[in-house]
């Protein structure tokens, strides 16, 4: 039985919940969000697609509705958000009602409001992601005034919590990282009160609709107390382990989500472990989620640097000509952090580095790398051009695979142990805390550059970086000088620079490489040293509808494609990983790896 921890709003007490709103079938409706066109008239931000669940509801009214979606097709007619007529189905005697001068002045202002108003509902709120991430993003952009007017959020775990310990628990992660952009005047505590009136929890198990109805219950009084009964919109952030992902989507679509607003769902990582398993539960969700309601979240598509790839490339003339294999020698991929799993070895054993970081975080920067232009920058058409650039790489190769797995090592009198000795993981385990490897692209512009990519844990440096190394100069007028290259550091310290051959200022004609160095935090000011946060970017992005860097099911269909047979190998072998001291460069394979296609890491010179 689901329990309800009950908030006040920020300047009044709940109203008592009004009459039951039945509960209809599926509708369709279509906001415009951002429109604006560049100067050939192309559309680069158009009509985004507002949320569908798929739901039962009222008998008579679903059926109905139901059989005519089947007419109509999965979405039914579309319609626009302040149509009184929308998402009440096809039954004669509602439809009546509905076009009473009455029934619509009361819809039309129910959606007036509703359009500055949301309700944010974060299934697994007890867990860590939620309070260290989830919230504090929450609180950032409501303090920014970039989230809905009117806001709750409520909070949604197994765990028995009441409202103050549900409170003092959020609060514990929020700051005021913004308190600089604001200035010293500005009063943080009062805004984390305020925000945190704004929410409630309610305890109930994942896989009870019942649960999840007395949910929406409370959701229901929170919208009524706020003047869009039966209109409000819902965002769900399901922050759940993938083995309650289905049952909470189907508690959301049969028990949770909102009749007459729209209702967005965010799935966090990881999705399945490999092609089949992925597959399966992209199917399980899709049978009580729409496509179009679904967004797969990973984090590092609302990094900056891995947004600015775009921008980066398709806004600078000088970049396109060079984007191809005639110019470029190689590709590289980097992610190294300088610490171990720390205690989280259980956690991470079960999927190891390569699901982990490498098919989801790095080969999402490959792709928005070696992507053709796409139409526009609407959702679909650089989600498309992203799903044609990895349906070009071929199944990573098992000879262009290397693992390796950290040891303990005493470092200036201090021991840091080994994977091994972390008392969470099995003490015969496989699972390699590193890796790298090489992918080819088979199409006319990467066809022959190897896109080098490595990923460790306890490692010399923390850092991740793209860097794109060019072909030397084919005639060497100034001797042998240092190959052109581009790098762009997504973490630490944010940059862009371009490595260049310049003369030495003197007498002769000495040649040095030197920096063409775009630092964020000095050519920004107060904006590149105060960044958002990923999830705050993503979360923004859940709310209005932009669904450009989240992942659709034929995208994540073909990144698994890509490393599935190398992962089942390694696995079905029992391949054991090749040590490496922590907080060392890694594995010595790697570097054979990378002189095996003539090229060094980047990070090692």
């Amino acid at each position: 039985m689901a329990t309800v921890m009950t908030a006040c709003g920020p300047s009044s007490h709940l109203a008592a919940k009004g009459a039951a709103v039945p509960r209809h079938g599926l509708a369709r409706r279509v906001r415009r969000v951002g429109m604006r066109e560049d100067r050939s008239g192309a559309l680069l931000f158009g009509e985004a697609p507002v949320g569908v669940l798929r739901r039962h509801g009222d008998v008579r009214l679903g059926d109905i509705q139901r059989r005519n979606n089947r007419e109509r097709g999965l979405c039914g007619r579309a319609t626009m958000a302040g149509d009184p007529m929308a998402s009440i189905g096809d039954d004669p005697d509602t439809k009546e009602r509905a076009k009473s001068p009455a029934a619509a002045e009361s819809a039309g202002g129910a959606r007036k409001s509703a359009a500055k108003s949301a309700t944010v509902i974060v299934v697994g709120a007890s867990g860590d992601l939620a309070k260290k991430k989830i919230f504090p993003a929450l609180f950032a952009l409501y303090v920014e005034g970039l989230l809905p007017a009117d806001i709750n959020v409520v909070g949604y775990a197994r765990s028995p919590m009441d409202h103050e310990a549900f409170i003092d628990r959020i609060a514990e992660n929020m700051t005021c990282r913004i308190k600089d952009h604001f200035g010293d005047d500005f009063e943080c505590d009062g805004t984390l009160e305020e925000f945190l009136s704004r929410c409630s929890y309610v305890s109930g198990q994942y896989d009870s609709v019942d649960d999840f109805k007395a949910l929406s219950s409370h959701v229901d009084a929170l919208e009524t107390a706020r003047g869009v009964a039966g209109v409000g919109n819902r965002l769900f952030y399901l922050a759940v382990p993938p083995n309650v992902f289905v049952a909470a989507a189907r508690g959301v679509s049969e028990g949770a989500s909102s009749v007459g607003g729209w209702n967005r769902v965010i799935v966090e990582k990881p999705f399945g472990r490999d092609s089949a398993s992925s597959r399966e539960l992209s199917q399980g969700l899709a049978q009580w989620i729409d496509e179009e309601s679904t967004y797969r979240i990973d984090h590092y598509l609302g990094k900056e640097l891995v947004q600015n790839l775009l921008a980066l490339r398709f806004s600078n003339l000088i970049f396109e000509p060079l984007w191809n294999r005639h110019h470029v020698k190689a590709v590289q991929i980097i992610f190294s952090e300088d610490f171990g799993t720390d205690g989280r070895g259980g956690y991470f054993d079960q999927f190891g580095i390569i699901r982990d970081i490498m098919q989801n975080h790095l080969l999402q920067v490959l792709a928005l790398f070696a992507m053709e232009p796409p139409v526009s920058m609407g959702a679909e058409d650089v989600r498309d051009e992203k799903v044609k650039v990895l349906r070009c790489v071929e199944d990573l190769r098992l000879e262009d695979l290397v693992i390796g797995q950290y040891k303990g090592r005493e470092i200036k009198g201090h021991y840091y142990p080994g994977y091994l000795e972390d008392p969470t993981v099995p003490e015969d385990s496989n699972c390699a805390t590193f890796a790298a490897a090489c992918f080819h692209c088979n199409n006319a512009r990467w066809a022959g550059v190897p896109f080098l990519m490595k990923a460790g844990k306890a490692m010399d440096q923390r850092r991740v970086e793209l860097r794109v190394q060019f072909h030397e100069c084919a005639t060497p007028l100034f001797g042998a000088t240092t190959a052109n290259e581009l790098v762009v550091r997504v973490q630490p310290e944010e940059s862009v620079y371009l490595k260049i051959n310049n003369k030495v200022p003197g007498m002769g004609m000495n040649i040095g490489t030197t920096k063409l160095d775009l630092q964020y935090h000095s050519a920004y000011g107060e904006q590149g040293r105060d960044m958002p946060e990923a999830y705050e970017r993503l979360i923004l992005d859940a709310v209005k509808g932009d669904r450009q860097y989240f992942i659709r099911a034929d995208e994540l269909e073909a990144a698994w494609r890509i490393f599935t047979p190398a992962l089942h190998a390694v696995e079905d072998r029992g391949t054991a990983p090749e040590k490496y001291p922590y907080r060392s460069a890694g594995p010595v394979g790697a570097h054979y790896l990378a002189t095996k296609y003539g090229v060094k890491w980047g990070d090692a010179s």
